[in-house]
């Protein structure tokens, strides 16, 4: 289980509100609700008093919040100590699976050339939520995320990069034609999505909430960690997918996708790259930081390595998925 699931059930007690551990989380109340429900299921006792104007742990809520303090807390420890590794020579790099799968080769290919004698590189790729916390955490010096949410970057230093738009995908074999379409016209399909807190599923759910529905709407909804699963099963015709335009714009050119817009739903999000100002301003990271940026104008914006190809990279690069 997810320690996520623990520090969401600690934050809906000590605030005394699902809609306030939400905005504290930065995630939905549906998803503190959620959440707060698995574990429920998990324990098979309920562990939050709901009947008054503040919510408050049951008995058995008070059992596992006090054994939920303490993991957390052994979490935040193992965080520090791996901050305090990280602080060796090279760079600890974290973003989003959609600009990694999108952007990462042509990234890597320009700055291992000016940097061949680079000691030590790491990747990991994490959801918006996560790459903000262990940015602020010291975990990473460099970040890159997608967002519709407002994030406190006051501690971090920012650069606004060119950003994205998420829309529906489908593959011919559906026979949907129309660019422009009626969130009821996609309903008895099924809808393939990734793991909660990913940017896309975020932007979805927000719109969907909007229009005063819930998921329920859809035929099945099916979630996937492997966004290339996603994309595969949607290549098959299996379903319908919310997704980064950028992440399948050679699909789309090639004719193996189509892509669908749905009146009243926001499809664009910001895209940030993010810096730990108490990372030590080495040219290292300046270059780093230089080709992140200068890659938006180096590679057109639609360009896109194929959904079916794995990013590998050869030592000394070390790569790391959370």
């Amino acid at each position: 289980m997810k320690t996520v699931y623990l520090r969401t059930l600690v934050e809906s007690v000590t605030t005394g509100s699902f809609s306030k551990a939400a905005e504290n989380l930065f995630i939905t109340q549906s998803a503190v609700s959620r959440r707060i429900k698995f574990l429920e299921d998990q324990y098979g006792y309920s562990l939050i008093d709901r009947t008054g104007p503040v919510l408050v742990a049951t008995d058995a809520g008070r059992v596992v919040i006090e054994k939920a303090e303490k993991i957390l807390k052994l979490e935040n420890d193992l965080f520090n100590e791996l901050g305090n590794l990280s602080q060796k020579s090279g760079i600890t790099f974290c973003c989003t699976p959609s600009f990694g799968i999108t952007y990462l080769p042509e990234i890597m290919k320009g700055f291992m050339l000016l940097k061949p004698d680079m000691l030590e590189l790491k990747f990991f790729f994490e959801m918006p939520d996560k790459v903000v916390d262990g940015m602020l955490k010291g975990l990473y010096q460099v970040g890159v995320i997608e967002h519709n949410t407002d994030y406190d970057f006051a501690e971090l230093e920012t650069f606004e990069l060119p950003g994205d738009e998420v829309v529906f995908v489908s593959s011919p074999k559906l026979e949907i034609a129309d660019e422009e379409l009626s969130i009821e016209q996609l309903t008895s399909f099924d809808l393939y999505t990734r793991k909660e807190g990913c940017c896309s599923s975020k932007l979805l759910e927000h719109n969907i909430n909007k229009l005063g529905k819930d998921f329920s709407l859809f035929n099945r909804v099916i979630y996937y960690d492997d966004l290339h699963l996603i994309i595969s099963s949607v290549l098959e015709g299996y379903g319908l997918a919310f997704i980064s335009r950028s992440v399948v714009a050679k699909l789309v050119k090639e004719g193996a996708l189509r892509t669908h817009h749905i009146a009243g739903f926001e499809h664009a999000y910001n895209r940030t790259l993010i810096v730990n100002k108490e990372s030590a301003p080495t040219q290292l990271l300046g270059k780093l930081v230089e080709e992140i940026r200068g890659v938006f104008k180096k590679m057109p914006m639609q360009l896109i390595v194929s959904s079916c190809n794995a990013v590998v990279f050869s030592l000394p690069l070390v790569v790391a998925s959370t």
